[in-house]
C-alpha cells in the first residue's frame, strides 16, 4: 500500500453525529471523498438531507437517521439503522455538541447539565453503541475542543467542562478497546474555526483570539476533516488514546 492509499477509505462505514451542520457536514463530505459511505446522525432530519445529498454526489451512499445523542436508546437505534443499511460500522465521528457561555454563578443546573448531556454523555452513549458490533481495525474519534486543554476569555464552565471529560473519556475506552477489540479510540482538539459558531461571536472577541493564533488565522474546516481522515484511516494506524490538537497554535501561546 502507498502512503496515499493509506488514507483511503473505500468498503468503511463510517457514522458521524452533528452532520447536520458547521464541522459535522464537512466531516461527512471528506470522509465520503476518501471513499467511506457516511451514516448521517442529528435531531434535524430536513437538514441531514442536505448533507446527505452532498455526500451522494460524491458517488457514496448516505443514510440519513433522526437522533438525539443525549437519548441512550437513540444511539442504540442509530446504530441498529446503520447495521440494517449496511452490514457494518468502522468509523464513529462523536461531533454532535452545543456550546453555552453563562457566568459560572448565575449558570442554572439545567444550562450546565443540558450541555454535559448532549456534549459528553451523548459521546458515551454513541460510542458505547458502536462499540458493541465494530470490528477490529475499527476507529473512533471524539471531537473535543481546545477549551478542553486552556482558556479563550468567555464564561464556559460547561463547555469547557464536557470537553475536559471527552478527552479523558478518549483515554479510557482507548485502554478498554485497543487491547481488547481492536478499535483506536481519539480525540481531536479544534481551535476555532470558519463555521456557524463562529460566526456568532463579537467580531472583538474573534480579533483578540486571532491575535493569540502562531499562525494568524481562523482554520478553515476541511483543515481539521483532512486531519480526521488521517486518524481514522490506515495512516492513522498507530494512534490510540491521543488528543490531536488542531488550533493554529492557540493552546500553546
Amino acid at each position: 500500500m502507498s502512503v496515499l492509499d493509506s488514507f483511503r477509505l473505500e468498503g468503511r462505514v463510517a457514522v458521524v453525529t452533528g452532520a447536520s451542520s458547521g464541522l459535522g457536514v464537512t466531516f461527512a463530505e471528506c470522509l465520503a471523498e476518501a471513499g467511506a459511505d457516511v451514516v448521517l446522525a442529528a435531531r434535524r432530519l430536513d437538514r441531514l438531507e442536505e448533507t446527505a445529498a452532498r455526500v451522494r454526489a460524491l458517488g457514496r451512499r448516505a443514510l440519513p437517521v433522526a437522533t438525539d445523542v443525549a437519548d441512550p436508546d437513540g444511539c442504540t437505534a442509530l446504530v441498529a439503522a446503520a447495521m440494517g443499511e449496511f452490514g457494518r460500522v468502522d468509523i464513529l465521528v462523536n461531533n454532535a455538541g452545543v456550546a453555552s457561555a453563562h457566568p459560572a454563578t448565575r449558570e442554572t443546573p439545567e444550562q450546565f447539565r443540558s450541555v454535559i448531556d448532549i456534549n459528553l454523555n451523548g459521546a458515551y452513549w454513541a460510542a458505547q453503541a458502536c462499540g458493541r458490533v465494530m470490528e477490529p481495525g475499527s476507529s473512533i474519534v471524539n471531537i473535543a475542543s481546545v477549551l478542553g486543554i486552556t482558556t479563550a476569555g468567555l464564561p464556559q464552565a460547561a463547555y469547557t467542562a464536557s470537553k475536559a471529560g471527552l478527552i479523558g473519556l478518549t483515554r479510557d475506552l482507548a485502554q478498554q478497546w485497543g487491547p481488547r477489540k481492536g478499535i483506536r479510540v481519539n480525540a481531536l482538539a479544534p481551535g476555532f474555526f470558519a463555521t456557524e459558531m463562529t460566526e456568532q461571536y463579537d467580531s472583538g472577541y474573534l480579533a483578540s483570539i486571532v491575535a493569540r493564533m502562531l499562525l494568524g488565522r481562523e482554520g478553515d474546516p476541511r483543515e481539521l476533516a483532512a486531519t480526521l481522515v488521517w486518524l481514522v484511516s490506515d495512516a492513522g494506524g498507530y494512534l490510540a488514546g491521543q488528543t490531536v490538537t488542531v488550533d493554529g497554535g492557540f493552546a500553546i501561546t
